[in-house]
């Protein structure tokens, strides 16, 4: 069966003049899907009710010579109609469940497919993330504040003050 991905267009949209149209057998699918659909309706149901209503009443209350299906023996015509819509009615709408069971399962392969590429994606966001705070860590210890600084700068003053007077001029020359 033809897959959704294989005919290049999506669900629900027509294709435009320059895009794939879709085959017979996808549109003897398509046809199936609405007919399935439609036969799970109330409306279906009320209808079909109606039908069956009213074929009973024209068959018993109207004149002898407009009865087309004898209510003496069981409406026959009636029961072979109703007979013969349920065994198109099955097939049908095994077909569309079929369809649906097909695009089910390219949508969970997209689904676990695009879970992976976000597991994958977290995981190395998590992994960036642990090597910045590593590097800020590193940073904050090996960083040498103001207040160090200065008390760097005022020892090395204080060792300045501190050298014999002789030593500074020889290394002034």
């Amino acid at each position: 069966m033809v897959r959704s991905e294989d005919r290049g267009f999506t669900r629900g949209r027509r294709p435009s003049l320059g895009e794939e149209t879709p085959s017979a057998s996808d549109r003897f699918g398509q046809a199936t899907e609405w007919i399935a659909r439609a036969m799970g309706t109330p409306w279906f149901l009320v209808i079909l009710t109606l039908f069956c209503v009213l074929w009973m009443a024209w068959n018993t209350i109207a004149p002898e010579e407009w009865r087309f299906d004898s209510a003496a023996i069981g409406f026959t015509a009636l029961t072979l109609i109703l007979s013969l819509q349920a065994s198109y009615a099955a097939p049908l709408i095994l077909l569309a469940q079929n369809r649906q069971d097909d695009r089910d399962r390219v949508a969970l392969e997209n689904d676990r497919q695009r879970a992976e590429r976000n597991l994958a994606d977290t995981e190395y966001l998590a992994r960036e993330i642990v090597s910045l705070r590593l590097t800020l860590e590193a940073l904050e210890k090996d960083a040498v504040t103001r207040e160090v600084l200065r008390e760097e700068l005022a020892e090395a003053l204080r060792q300045l003050d501190a050298r014999p007077e002789d030593e500074q001029t020889a290394e002034g020359r």
